[in-house]
């Protein structure tokens, strides 16, 4: 009985690793006033990176095939937000947009390469070979599936909390999102270079995220990898009220959310979309609270600096 609780206990945590890094690469864009919605696309583009890197250069690195890996798949993600944040910055395109049409552009993208450069050798799965023993991240409980990961993403978090905390470059990312002119003309701060290094930055977070998946979960890239972890994110960041530390505690909920969900659909035939209409409702209720309490939500807007 205690080896099947811990190892329900340990699925939801595995579970709530990307939930948590996608939500604090999303709580980080919209603490600093970026409305980056496309931890989807950005965790896509990681994991595929993470994969070629694996499967094509891993057997050369050694022991270093996993740092490299997870560290280009940041890299990809923080690539993939730059398309946004130069259209953003160039053109005065919404991130809203331009990151939602990215998304489609990183699944069909991963389409692409299961079928065709990256797919398994006998072009029977869209999906890749499986990576090797030695790119996979390290167990934390051996007779479960709880990997590594997890132990990433807290730390990232009480890293990002700190940095929000206690630095001078937290304080202006948050004064940033907070009055971008006031953020300018009284603090002095660089808006729009800090504005695009926050872009960087959150899909950074996603893409690593999307490489901590394959490192530690799938071993292999193949279609419809993602359930919508990259815009449950957005979930977890807003009921977390964009709090690196809360975004542990909502990741991880929402988490036991979906791993129930699936449960009572496979035990007792319930729709298994019952969980994304409680995490629609709860997210409204938040929303509804913070609006009443007039705090809480950032309010995003398109102001230019002088």
């Amino acid at each position: 009985m205690l080896l099947a609780e811990l190892s329900l206990l340990a699925d939801v945590l595995v579970r709530a690793t990307p939930l948590i890094i996608a939500g604090l690469a999303v709580a980080f864009a919209f603490r600093g006033g970026i409305f980056n919605i496309g931890a989807e696309g950005q965790l896509l583009i990681g994991a595929a990176a993470a994969t070629a890197v694996s499967l094509l250069a891993g057997p050369h690195l050694g022991p270093l095939a996993l740092v490299a890996a997870l560290l280009t798949a940041g890299t990809a993600g923080a690539l993939w937000a730059a398309i946004a944040a130069e259209l953003r910055k160039r053109f005065h395109v919404l991130e809203t947009i331009s990151t939602i049409m990215l998304n489609f552009i990183a699944i069909h993208f991963v389409s692409f390469l299961v079928r065709g450069p990256l797919q398994e050798p006998t072009r029977i799965y869209p999906q890749t070979v499986s990576i090797a023993e030695t790119m996979r991240l390290p167990l934390i409980l051996g007779d479960t599936r709880l990997h590594f990961g997890f132990a990433i993403a807290v730390v990232l978090a009480l890293v990002f909390a700190w940095l929000f905390r206690s630095t001078a470059i937290g304080f202006r990312i948050r004064a940033i999102g907070a009055a971008p002119r006031a953020a300018w003309s009284t603090g002095k701060i660089d808006v729009e270079t800090t504005s695009y290094a926050v872009f960087l930055v959150s899909g950074a977070l996603a893409g690593l995220a999307g490489g901590i998946e394959i490192s530690g979960v799938t071993f292999a890239l193949y279609e419809n990898l993602s359930p919508g972890y990259g815009y449950t994110a957005i979930a977890v960041a807003l009921i977390a009220g964009l709090n690196p530390l809360g975004v542990i505690a909502s990741g991880v909920f929402f988490a036991f959310l979906e791993t129930g969900a699936s449960a009572l659909q496979r035990e007792f035939a319930i729709p298994s979309s019952v969980a994304s209409v409680a995490e629609a409702i709860l997210i409204l209720a938040v929303l509804a609270l913070a609006s009443l309490r007039g705090r809480g939500m950032p309010r995003f807007r398109r102001v230019a600096a002088p």
